[in-house]
Protein backbone atom coordinates (compact mmCIF):
# COMPACT_ATOMS: atom_id res chain seq x y z
CA UNK A 1 0.00 0.00 0.00
CA UNK A 2 3.16 2.70 0.26
CA UNK A 3 2.12 3.58 -3.70
CA UNK A 4 -1.09 5.07 -2.53
CA UNK A 5 0.77 6.88 0.04
CA UNK A 6 3.21 8.25 -2.22
CA UNK A 7 0.68 9.41 -4.30
CA UNK A 8 -1.39 10.71 -1.10
CA UNK A 9 1.92 12.59 -0.42
CA UNK A 10 2.43 14.76 -3.73
CA UNK A 11 -1.17 16.08 -2.97
CA UNK A 12 0.39 18.17 -0.36
CA UNK A 13 3.09 19.63 -2.72
CA UNK A 14 1.39 23.21 -3.23
CA UNK A 15 3.47 26.58 -4.10
CA UNK A 16 4.85 28.56 -1.91
CA UNK A 17 2.49 31.07 0.06
CA UNK A 18 4.93 34.48 -1.19
CA UNK A 19 4.93 33.26 -4.96
CA UNK A 20 0.83 33.14 -4.69
CA UNK A 21 0.36 35.99 -2.78
CA UNK A 22 2.72 38.13 -5.75
CA UNK A 23 1.16 36.17 -8.55
CA UNK A 24 -2.63 36.76 -6.38
CA UNK A 25 -1.59 40.54 -6.48
CA UNK A 26 -0.59 41.01 -10.31
CA UNK A 27 -3.29 39.00 -11.50
CA UNK A 28 -5.87 41.46 -9.15
CA UNK A 29 -3.96 44.42 -10.70
CA UNK A 30 -4.16 43.31 -14.34
CA UNK A 31 -7.86 42.87 -14.04
CA UNK A 32 -8.31 46.03 -12.32
CA UNK A 33 -6.35 47.81 -14.75
CA UNK A 34 -8.55 45.80 -17.27
CA UNK A 35 -12.02 46.97 -16.13
CA UNK A 36 -10.64 50.59 -15.99
CA UNK A 37 -9.45 50.53 -19.44
CA UNK A 38 -12.70 49.11 -21.05
CA UNK A 39 -15.11 51.71 -18.72
CA UNK A 40 -12.47 54.62 -19.93
CA UNK A 41 -13.80 53.63 -23.46
CA UNK A 42 -16.76 53.05 -23.07
CA UNK A 43 -17.57 56.77 -20.92
CA UNK A 44 -16.02 58.15 -24.06
CA UNK A 45 -13.28 60.05 -22.15
CA UNK A 46 -10.64 61.82 -23.69
CA UNK A 47 -8.07 63.16 -20.86
CA UNK A 48 -8.39 63.59 -17.44
CA UNK A 49 -9.15 67.28 -15.61
CA UNK A 50 -6.33 68.46 -13.79
CA UNK A 51 -6.88 70.07 -10.43
CA UNK A 52 -4.08 72.59 -8.64
CA UNK A 53 -6.11 71.97 -5.48
CA UNK A 54 -8.46 69.18 -3.92
CA UNK A 55 -11.17 70.33 -1.64
CA UNK A 56 -11.84 67.99 1.70
CA UNK A 57 -14.80 65.71 0.11
CA UNK A 58 -12.11 64.88 -2.62
CA UNK A 59 -9.30 63.77 -0.28
CA UNK A 60 -11.58 61.98 1.74
CA UNK A 61 -12.84 59.96 -0.98
CA UNK A 62 -9.07 59.13 -1.64
CA UNK A 63 -8.44 57.97 2.20
CA UNK A 64 -11.90 55.63 1.37
CA UNK A 65 -10.24 54.37 -1.99
CA UNK A 66 -6.82 53.97 0.32
CA UNK A 67 -8.52 51.82 3.04
CA UNK A 68 -11.13 50.03 0.29
CA UNK A 69 -7.60 48.73 -1.28
CA UNK A 70 -6.09 47.81 1.81
CA UNK A 71 -9.16 45.80 2.81
CA UNK A 72 -9.65 44.23 -0.55
CA UNK A 73 -5.65 43.07 -0.28
CA UNK A 74 -6.38 41.56 3.31
CA UNK A 75 -9.52 39.73 1.70
CA UNK A 76 -7.32 38.31 -1.01
CA UNK A 77 -4.98 37.40 1.36
CA UNK A 78 -7.87 35.54 3.73
CA UNK A 79 -8.87 33.69 0.66
CA UNK A 80 -5.60 32.34 -0.22
CA UNK A 81 -4.71 31.15 3.38
CA UNK A 82 -7.98 29.75 3.79
CA UNK A 83 -7.99 28.01 0.58
CA UNK A 84 -4.59 26.97 1.60
CA UNK A 85 -6.10 25.63 4.97
CA UNK A 86 -8.70 24.04 3.34
CA UNK A 87 -6.62 21.64 0.96
CA UNK A 88 -4.02 20.60 3.74
CA UNK A 89 -7.41 19.94 5.88
CA UNK A 90 -8.67 17.70 2.65
CA UNK A 91 -5.48 15.97 1.94
CA UNK A 92 -4.74 15.26 5.90
CA UNK A 93 -8.80 13.61 5.25
CA UNK A 94 -7.65 11.40 3.18
CA UNK A 95 -4.89 10.20 4.21
CA UNK A 96 -6.63 9.56 7.50
CA UNK A 97 -8.78 7.62 5.34
CA UNK A 98 -6.75 5.92 3.34
CA UNK A 99 -4.81 4.82 6.74
CA UNK A 100 -8.18 3.59 7.83
CA UNK A 101 -8.43 1.70 4.30
CA UNK A 102 -5.15 0.21 4.41
CA UNK A 103 -6.10 -1.28 8.04
CA UNK A 104 -9.60 -2.91 7.21
CA UNK A 105 -7.85 -3.91 3.45
CA UNK A 106 -5.35 -5.71 5.45
CA UNK A 107 -7.72 -7.37 7.83
CA UNK A 108 -9.97 -8.45 4.75
CA UNK A 109 -6.39 -10.14 2.99
CA UNK A 110 -6.13 -12.04 5.95
CA UNK A 111 -9.68 -13.47 6.03
CA UNK A 112 -9.48 -14.52 2.48
CA UNK A 113 -6.42 -16.31 3.41
CA UNK A 114 -7.87 -18.05 5.92
CA UNK A 115 -8.20 -21.83 5.90
CA UNK A 116 -12.18 -21.58 7.05
CA UNK A 117 -14.46 -21.62 4.16
CA UNK A 118 -16.79 -19.07 6.39
CA UNK A 119 -13.88 -16.54 7.44
CA UNK A 120 -13.15 -16.48 3.29
CA UNK A 121 -16.85 -15.39 2.52
CA UNK A 122 -16.42 -12.91 5.27
CA UNK A 123 -13.02 -11.39 3.79
CA UNK A 124 -14.99 -11.35 -0.01
CA UNK A 125 -17.46 -9.48 1.12
CA UNK A 126 -15.17 -6.71 3.71
CA UNK A 127 -13.77 -6.49 0.12
CA UNK A 128 -16.34 -5.68 -1.50
CA UNK A 129 -17.60 -3.11 0.81
CA UNK A 130 -13.94 -1.64 0.89
CA UNK A 131 -14.14 -1.40 -2.70
CA UNK A 132 -17.33 0.73 -2.66
CA UNK A 133 -15.93 2.84 0.35
CA UNK A 134 -12.42 3.56 -1.23
CA UNK A 135 -11.59 6.90 -1.03
CA UNK A 136 -9.44 7.00 -5.00
CA UNK A 137 -10.10 5.29 -7.59
CA UNK A 138 -6.42 3.26 -7.44
CA UNK A 139 -7.61 1.75 -4.02
CA UNK A 140 -10.86 0.61 -5.27
CA UNK A 141 -9.05 -0.94 -8.44
CA UNK A 142 -7.15 -2.85 -5.51
CA UNK A 143 -9.98 -4.13 -4.14
CA UNK A 144 -11.39 -5.45 -7.40
CA UNK A 145 -7.48 -6.76 -8.03
CA UNK A 146 -7.76 -9.06 -5.17
CA UNK A 147 -10.69 -10.70 -5.60
CA UNK A 148 -9.80 -11.37 -8.97
CA UNK A 149 -6.35 -12.66 -7.83
CA UNK A 150 -8.82 -15.05 -5.53
CA UNK A 151 -10.29 -16.57 -8.32
CA UNK A 152 -6.78 -17.05 -10.08
CA UNK A 153 -5.66 -19.28 -7.67
CA UNK A 154 -4.80 -22.62 -8.18
CA UNK A 155 -8.49 -24.64 -8.30
CA UNK A 156 -9.22 -28.24 -8.97
CA UNK A 157 -12.85 -28.92 -10.81
CA UNK A 158 -15.15 -31.45 -9.81
CA UNK A 159 -14.14 -33.81 -12.23
CA UNK A 160 -10.49 -33.81 -10.89
CA UNK A 161 -11.78 -34.90 -7.58
CA UNK A 162 -11.75 -39.05 -6.73
CA UNK A 163 -15.80 -39.82 -6.36
CA UNK A 164 -14.58 -41.48 -3.18
CA UNK A 165 -12.78 -38.60 -1.00
CA UNK A 166 -15.45 -37.13 0.51
CA UNK A 167 -13.46 -34.64 2.70
CA UNK A 168 -11.96 -33.22 -0.91
CA UNK A 169 -15.02 -33.09 -2.42
CA UNK A 170 -16.74 -31.30 0.91
CA UNK A 171 -13.82 -29.08 0.50
CA UNK A 172 -14.50 -28.23 -2.80
CA UNK A 173 -18.01 -27.24 -2.57
CA UNK A 174 -17.23 -25.10 0.13
CA UNK A 175 -14.52 -23.37 -1.77
CA UNK A 176 -16.70 -23.50 -4.70
CA UNK A 177 -19.69 -21.39 -3.01
CA UNK A 178 -16.94 -18.44 -2.22
CA UNK A 179 -15.71 -18.16 -5.70
CA UNK A 180 -19.45 -18.16 -6.79
CA UNK A 181 -19.75 -15.00 -4.96
CA UNK A 182 -16.96 -13.30 -5.73
CA UNK A 183 -17.91 -13.83 -9.05
CA UNK A 184 -21.71 -12.55 -8.23
CA UNK A 185 -20.45 -9.61 -6.39
CA UNK A 186 -18.43 -8.59 -9.29
CA UNK A 187 -21.55 -9.21 -11.57
CA UNK A 188 -23.86 -7.14 -9.07
CA UNK A 189 -21.38 -3.66 -9.43
CA UNK A 190 -21.12 -3.79 -12.90
CA UNK A 191 -25.16 -3.89 -13.04
CA UNK A 192 -25.25 -0.25 -11.85
CA UNK A 193 -25.09 2.50 -14.31
CA UNK A 194 -21.91 4.87 -14.19
CA UNK A 195 -23.83 7.51 -12.20
CA UNK A 196 -24.92 4.96 -9.78
CA UNK A 197 -23.30 5.09 -6.47
CA UNK A 198 -20.79 1.61 -5.82
CA UNK A 199 -20.85 1.33 -9.38
CA UNK A 200 -17.64 -0.36 -11.09
CA UNK A 201 -18.24 0.70 -13.94
CA UNK A 202 -14.51 1.25 -16.08
CA UNK A 203 -12.43 -1.19 -13.66
CA UNK A 204 -10.50 -3.61 -15.25
CA UNK A 205 -11.21 -7.35 -14.76
CA UNK A 206 -8.38 -9.91 -15.02
CA UNK A 207 -9.48 -12.99 -14.96
CA UNK A 208 -6.56 -14.97 -16.77
CA UNK A 209 -6.51 -18.21 -16.40
CA UNK A 210 -9.27 -18.83 -13.86
CA UNK A 211 -11.36 -22.23 -13.66
CA UNK A 212 -15.08 -21.54 -14.11
CA UNK A 213 -17.73 -24.21 -13.29
CA UNK A 214 -20.45 -21.93 -12.65
CA UNK A 215 -20.81 -18.33 -12.10
CA UNK A 216 -23.16 -15.42 -13.78
CA UNK A 217 -22.07 -12.24 -15.41
CA UNK A 218 -25.88 -11.38 -17.05
CA UNK A 219 -26.82 -8.23 -17.21
CA UNK A 220 -23.44 -7.09 -16.48
CA UNK A 221 -22.61 -4.04 -18.33
CA UNK A 222 -18.61 -3.32 -19.09
CA UNK A 223 -17.57 0.04 -20.27
CA UNK A 224 -14.37 1.77 -20.69
CA UNK A 225 -12.37 -1.26 -19.66
CA UNK A 226 -10.07 -4.28 -20.24
CA UNK A 227 -11.79 -7.20 -19.15
CA UNK A 228 -9.27 -10.18 -19.48
CA UNK A 229 -10.29 -14.22 -19.66
CA UNK A 230 -7.42 -15.13 -21.39
CA UNK A 231 -6.18 -18.87 -20.97
CA UNK A 232 -9.55 -19.19 -18.46
CA UNK A 233 -10.79 -22.84 -18.61
CA UNK A 234 -15.19 -23.27 -18.42
CA UNK A 235 -15.25 -26.14 -17.67
CA UNK A 236 -18.79 -27.25 -16.01
CA UNK A 237 -21.91 -26.10 -14.91
CA UNK A 238 -23.86 -22.98 -16.08
CA UNK A 239 -21.92 -19.57 -16.71
CA UNK A 240 -24.23 -17.01 -18.11
CA UNK A 241 -23.16 -13.96 -19.90
CA UNK A 242 -25.95 -13.24 -21.33
CA UNK A 243 -27.79 -9.67 -21.88
CA UNK A 244 -24.38 -8.52 -21.03
CA UNK A 245 -23.61 -5.18 -22.57
CA UNK A 246 -20.05 -4.12 -24.02
CA UNK A 247 -19.42 -0.30 -24.45
CA UNK A 248 -15.94 1.02 -25.53
CA UNK A 249 -14.03 -1.92 -24.02
CA UNK A 250 -11.87 -5.08 -24.94
CA UNK A 251 -12.96 -8.40 -23.86
CA UNK A 252 -10.42 -11.40 -24.28
CA UNK A 253 -11.28 -14.41 -24.24
CA UNK A 254 -8.42 -15.58 -26.23
CA UNK A 255 -6.58 -18.84 -25.59
CA UNK A 256 -9.78 -19.92 -23.42
CA UNK A 257 -10.52 -23.65 -23.27
CA UNK A 258 -13.99 -24.37 -23.48
CA UNK A 259 -14.53 -28.24 -22.17
CA UNK A 260 -17.67 -28.51 -20.69
CA UNK A 261 -21.21 -27.30 -19.76
CA UNK A 262 -22.67 -24.40 -20.69
CA UNK A 263 -21.49 -21.14 -21.62
CA UNK A 264 -23.96 -18.66 -22.80
CA UNK A 265 -23.77 -14.77 -24.34
CA UNK A 266 -27.25 -14.81 -25.82
CA UNK A 267 -28.61 -11.38 -26.42
CA UNK A 268 -25.39 -9.34 -25.39
CA UNK A 269 -25.26 -6.27 -27.24
CA UNK A 270 -21.20 -4.85 -28.56
CA UNK A 271 -20.89 -1.47 -29.07
CA UNK A 272 -17.99 0.12 -30.07
CA UNK A 273 -15.76 -2.66 -28.65
CA UNK A 274 -14.74 -6.00 -29.36
CA UNK A 275 -15.51 -9.30 -28.40
CA UNK A 276 -12.34 -11.69 -28.90
CA UNK A 277 -11.79 -15.34 -28.81
CA UNK A 278 -8.71 -15.44 -30.40
CA UNK A 279 -7.03 -19.38 -30.48
CA UNK A 280 -9.65 -20.52 -28.42
CA UNK A 281 -10.33 -24.07 -27.90
CA UNK A 282 -14.07 -25.39 -28.34
CA UNK A 283 -13.89 -29.04 -27.29
CA UNK A 284 -16.51 -29.78 -24.89
CA UNK A 285 -19.96 -28.40 -23.53
CA UNK A 286 -21.97 -25.89 -25.12
CA UNK A 287 -21.49 -22.08 -26.15
CA UNK A 288 -23.97 -20.30 -27.79
CA UNK A 289 -24.08 -16.41 -29.25
CA UNK A 290 -27.89 -16.57 -30.10
CA UNK A 291 -29.14 -13.08 -31.06
CA UNK A 292 -25.73 -11.11 -29.81
CA UNK A 293 -25.92 -7.96 -31.68
CA UNK A 294 -22.11 -6.19 -33.16
CA UNK A 295 -22.65 -2.86 -33.75
CA UNK A 296 -20.11 -0.66 -36.38
CA UNK A 297 -16.89 -0.11 -35.16
CA UNK A 298 -17.26 -3.27 -33.49
CA UNK A 299 -15.87 -6.75 -33.70
CA UNK A 300 -16.66 -10.63 -32.75
CA UNK A 301 -13.40 -12.46 -33.24
CA UNK A 302 -12.44 -16.19 -33.34
CA UNK A 303 -9.20 -16.09 -35.61
CA UNK A 304 -7.38 -19.21 -35.32
CA UNK A 305 -10.03 -20.75 -32.66
CA UNK A 306 -10.39 -24.62 -32.61
CA UNK A 307 -14.27 -26.24 -33.09
CA UNK A 308 -13.52 -30.03 -32.00
CA UNK A 309 -16.51 -31.02 -30.12
CA UNK A 310 -18.48 -28.14 -28.16
CA UNK A 311 -22.13 -27.00 -29.92
CA UNK A 312 -21.58 -23.57 -30.84
CA UNK A 313 -24.51 -21.69 -32.05
CA UNK A 314 -25.04 -18.29 -33.26
CA UNK A 315 -28.82 -18.12 -34.43
CA UNK A 316 -29.78 -15.29 -34.83
CA UNK A 317 -26.81 -12.92 -34.79
CA UNK A 318 -26.56 -9.47 -35.89
CA UNK A 319 -23.88 -8.12 -37.82
CA UNK A 320 -24.83 -4.07 -38.12
CA UNK A 321 -22.90 -2.03 -40.82
CA UNK A 322 -19.56 -1.38 -40.36
CA UNK A 323 -19.42 -4.55 -37.86
CA UNK A 324 -16.30 -7.50 -38.46
CA UNK A 325 -17.01 -10.98 -37.94
CA UNK A 326 -13.33 -12.79 -38.05
CA UNK A 327 -13.10 -16.80 -37.97
CA UNK A 328 -9.74 -16.21 -40.28
CA UNK A 329 -7.87 -19.45 -39.89
CA UNK A 330 -10.14 -21.20 -37.68
CA UNK A 331 -10.20 -25.30 -37.74
CA UNK A 332 -14.00 -26.57 -37.90
CA UNK A 333 -13.19 -30.16 -37.75
CA UNK A 334 -15.80 -31.98 -34.67
CA UNK A 335 -19.08 -30.77 -33.09
CA UNK A 336 -21.70 -28.47 -34.45
CA UNK A 337 -21.62 -24.90 -35.22
CA UNK A 338 -24.62 -23.18 -36.52
CA UNK A 339 -25.29 -19.83 -38.03
CA UNK A 340 -29.20 -20.07 -38.95
CA UNK A 341 -31.02 -17.39 -39.24
CA UNK A 342 -27.96 -14.95 -38.81
CA UNK A 343 -27.72 -11.78 -40.01
CA UNK A 344 -24.56 -10.32 -42.12
CA UNK A 345 -24.38 -6.91 -42.40
CA UNK A 346 -20.76 -6.03 -41.91
CA UNK A 347 -17.77 -7.77 -42.94
CA UNK A 348 -17.45 -11.32 -41.99
CA UNK A 349 -14.45 -13.18 -42.55
CA UNK A 350 -13.47 -16.59 -43.03
CA UNK A 351 -9.94 -16.47 -44.60
CA UNK A 352 -7.95 -19.63 -44.75
CA UNK A 353 -10.39 -21.44 -41.99
CA UNK A 354 -10.71 -25.43 -43.08
CA UNK A 355 -13.63 -26.75 -42.83
CA UNK A 356 -12.85 -30.36 -42.65
CA UNK A 357 -13.84 -33.62 -40.11
CA UNK A 358 -16.21 -36.22 -40.46
CA UNK A 359 -18.15 -35.29 -37.58
CA UNK A 360 -18.53 -31.67 -38.30
CA UNK A 361 -21.86 -29.66 -39.21
CA UNK A 362 -21.46 -25.90 -39.89
CA UNK A 363 -24.97 -24.56 -40.73
CA UNK A 364 -25.77 -21.51 -42.39
CA UNK A 365 -29.12 -21.98 -43.41
CA UNK A 366 -31.45 -18.94 -43.86
CA UNK A 367 -28.56 -16.44 -43.76
CA UNK A 368 -29.04 -13.32 -44.85
CA UNK A 369 -26.70 -11.54 -46.19
CA UNK A 370 -27.56 -7.58 -46.57
CA UNK A 371 -24.36 -6.23 -46.62
CA UNK A 372 -20.23 -5.55 -46.36
CA UNK A 373 -18.16 -8.63 -47.71
CA UNK A 374 -18.42 -12.28 -46.28
CA UNK A 375 -14.77 -13.70 -47.25
CA UNK A 376 -14.01 -17.35 -47.61
CA UNK A 377 -10.70 -16.55 -49.43
CA UNK A 378 -8.29 -19.52 -49.04
CA UNK A 379 -10.92 -21.05 -46.98
CA UNK A 380 -10.89 -25.05 -47.61
CA UNK A 381 -14.61 -27.34 -47.51
CA UNK A 382 -14.37 -30.80 -47.12
CA UNK A 383 -17.51 -32.70 -48.58
CA UNK A 384 -20.59 -32.43 -46.17
CA UNK A 385 -19.22 -30.09 -43.77
CA UNK A 386 -20.81 -26.35 -44.20
CA UNK A 387 -24.14 -26.74 -45.31
CA UNK A 388 -25.75 -23.93 -46.96
CA UNK A 389 -29.48 -23.45 -47.87
CA UNK A 390 -32.01 -21.20 -47.59
CA UNK A 391 -29.88 -17.78 -47.95
CA UNK A 392 -31.11 -15.09 -49.19
CA UNK A 393 -28.69 -11.97 -50.51
CA UNK A 394 -30.04 -8.59 -49.98
CA UNK A 395 -26.95 -6.65 -50.46
CA UNK A 396 -23.21 -7.02 -50.01
CA UNK A 397 -21.00 -9.60 -51.68
CA UNK A 398 -19.98 -13.63 -50.98
CA UNK A 399 -17.02 -14.36 -52.26
CA UNK A 400 -15.40 -17.91 -53.02
CA UNK A 401 -13.16 -17.29 -55.77
CA UNK A 402 -10.11 -18.58 -53.97
CA UNK A 403 -11.38 -21.38 -52.16
CA UNK A 404 -10.62 -24.65 -52.57
CA UNK A 405 -12.31 -27.99 -51.82
CA UNK A 406 -15.82 -29.07 -52.49
CA UNK A 407 -18.72 -26.30 -52.87
CA UNK A 408 -20.52 -26.16 -49.31
CA UNK A 409 -24.16 -28.37 -49.82
CA UNK A 410 -26.54 -26.75 -50.78
CA UNK A 411 -24.71 -23.50 -52.47
CA UNK A 412 -25.34 -24.57 -55.90
CA UNK A 413 -28.67 -25.95 -55.65
CA UNK A 414 -30.17 -22.29 -55.92
CA UNK A 415 -29.87 -19.39 -58.49
CA UNK A 416 -26.78 -17.11 -57.16
CA UNK A 417 -27.04 -13.49 -57.92
CA UNK A 418 -24.05 -11.82 -59.35
CA UNK A 419 -23.22 -10.41 -55.63
CA UNK A 420 -22.04 -14.48 -54.76
CA UNK A 421 -18.67 -15.47 -56.81
CA UNK A 422 -17.50 -18.98 -56.94
CA UNK A 423 -14.62 -20.51 -58.65
CA UNK A 424 -14.31 -21.98 -62.05
CA UNK A 425 -14.15 -25.77 -60.79
CA UNK A 426 -17.18 -25.03 -59.05
CA UNK A 427 -19.48 -24.69 -62.22
CA UNK A 428 -21.52 -26.90 -64.48
CA UNK A 429 -20.67 -26.78 -68.11
CA UNK A 430 -24.45 -25.15 -68.14
CA UNK A 431 -23.11 -22.12 -66.13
Amino acid sequence: MQIWKMRGRRRDRMWDVRFVLALAFVAALLVAALVFYLGWGALGVNRVKQERAIDASTLFDLVKLAFGVVAGAGALVALIVAYRRQRIDEDGALREHTRLHTERFTTAVTQIGDDSPAVKLGGVHALAGLADDAPTPELQQTCIDVLCAFLRLPYRARSDIPSDDEAAIHDYLALREVRHTVIRLIRDHLCLLDDQQHTWQGRHLDFTGVVFDGGDFSYARLSNCVVSFKGATFSAGNVSFEDMAVDNCEVRFDGAQFTGGKVSFDGSVVHSAALTFRNADFHGGEVSFNGVTVFPASSLHFASAMFEGTTVSFRGLIMRERANLLFDEAEFSRGEVDFRGAHFDGTASFKSALFAGTAIAVLMRGVRFAGGTTDFTGAYFAPNVLHWRDARYTGGCVDFTAANGQPPVGLLAAVLPDTVTIPAQWRTPDD
